[in-house]
Order: C-alpha cells, then sequence, then structure tokens
C-alpha cells in the first residue's frame, strides 16, 4: 500500500514537473488543502442565510489560496469531440465555468459576446460547461464565434480531482483570469442582480465586471494597454 501511495505522489509530481510548475504551487493542490474546512464553512453560512458571511468566506478562499497558483493542464472537450488541454492555449484566458441550467441575467451574454468581438485577438476566451456535449450544443450558439465553447462531462470524470475541485469549490458561473504562464490572477463570481433587471442595468453590470478582470490580463502581460480599459481595474 505505501508503495503504491508513493507511485502516485511520483506520478502527479512529474505530470505537474512535465508542465513546467511546482506541483506544491497548482490550483489543485492548492485548493485541496483547504476544500473540506471552506465547505463545512460555506454550507453552514448559506444554511443560516448568511450571505455575507458566505461572500467572505468565497473572497476568503480565492485571495488566500487561488490566487497566484498555477491552473493545471486539466482535458477537456470541444463540440467537434476533439479532447483540448488546457495549456494549449497559449494567450492570456479567460476562462468561465458554466452549467446549461443557469438562467443567466438578460444582459450577462451579449455583454460576453461584445467584451469577446473587442479582445479576442489579445485573450482567448473559453467558457466550459459542466454538461454532456447534447446540452451544451443547444446553448453554444447563444455565444460569440471566438468563444471557445468547451465542456467536461462529470460522469466520464468522476476521478480527476481538478475538475472536482473546480466545480465543488468555487461553483459556477465562476470566472477565471489567468496569464499567459497560466497563473491565476483573480476568480470571480457572476454579477448578482434580479433576473427581472432591465436589459441595459444588466448589460452594463455585467461589460464592466468581464473588463475589470480583463485589465488584469493586460496589466501582467505588459502588454499595449487598451484605452478602453483605463481607470478598470
Amino acid at each position: 500500500m505505501v508503495k503504491l501511495i508513493h507511485l502516485v505522489l511520483i506520478l502527479l509530481c512529474t505530470k505537474a514537473f512535465s508542465q513546467g510548475t511546482d506541483p506544491r504551487r497548482l490550483f489543485s493542490y492548492k485548493i485541496k488543502e483547504q476544500l473540506k474546512e471552506y465547505s463545512l464553512n460555506a454550507d453552514n453560512a448559506y444554511e443560516l442565510k448568511d450571505y455575507e458571511r458566505g461572500a467572505f468566506l468565497f473572497d476568503s478562499l480565492v485571495k488566500h489560496v487561488v490566487v497566484n497558483s498555477y491552473m493545471d493542464n486539466f482535458k477537456f472537450k470541444k463540440l467537434s469531440g476533439r479532447t483540448v488541454y488546457f495549456h494549449d492555449y497559449k494567450k492570456p484566458v479567460f476562462l468561465m465555468t458554466y452549467a446549461s441550467w443557469c438562467t443567466p441575467g438578460n444582459g450577462e451574454i451579449p455583454a460576453l459576446n461584445k467584451v469577446v468581438e473587442q479582445y479576442h485577438p489579445y485573450i482567448d476566451f473559453v467558457i466550459l460547461f459542466w454538461n454532456t456535449k447534447a446540452q451544451v450544443k443547444a446553448v453554444a450558439k447563444e455565444y460569440h464565434p471566438k468563444m471557445d465553447v468547451v465542456y467536461i462531462d462529470e460522469t466520464e470524470n468522476i476521478h480527476d480531482h481538478v475538475i472536482i475541485s473546480m466545480k465543488h469549490s468555487l461553483g459556477f458561473p465562476t470566472s477565471f483570469f489567468i496569464s499567459s504562464d497560466k497563473q491565476i490572477l483573480d476568480v470571480r463570481r457572476g454579477v448578482l442582480h434580479p433576473y427581472s433587471e432591465e436589459y441595459e442595468v444588466s448589460y452594463s453590470l455585467n461589460y464592466d465586471a468581464f473588463l475589470k478582470g480583463i485589465a488584469l490580463l493586460f496589466t501582467k502581460e505588459e502588454a499595449p494597454y487598451p484605452e478602453s480599459l483605463l481607470g478598470q481595474n
């Protein structure tokens, strides 16, 4: 049994080092250390309807655990059926995790599509659904053609710790802002507002939130800073 554990650890370390990253700095390693305690405290907060406490716990987890870790080279599928690895993306990445049963605000997708249209030459935009191919295909047409719509069928990946951690620790919809060297610069939950909110208000709130995250990517990469991002943080 001890030999088996040692072998697993060696394989994990070998995989991480092949990605060019100390395994102790990977997202999966960092989040695993805190996930059990965070989940327990967060569940208690939401059961008591203490949403302010829940938000504080999420922000603390992101700030002290997730930010500055490096995203693992996990795999997923495109609608074409092709398997893709996260490290195949060479630009900075805006990664949003989602599920088809979530109902976006009426201005969210148009705001996201506008951001993709403006910044896709500089950033890879990826939306990752926790769904089957058929479920994702039904909603994919709503997104900009330059948005890479991919999916993970969790029933096919029940032993993948990275996938379990991403879905069950941070929830969804969640946006990850990741530099070209795969360092996680920030993680932000979707904009919260009533689903009956007017389109213009919903669009503006979401658009501004997306821009603030994208501004971090340009700062990290020391790339030419678009005028449209001035004043964002």
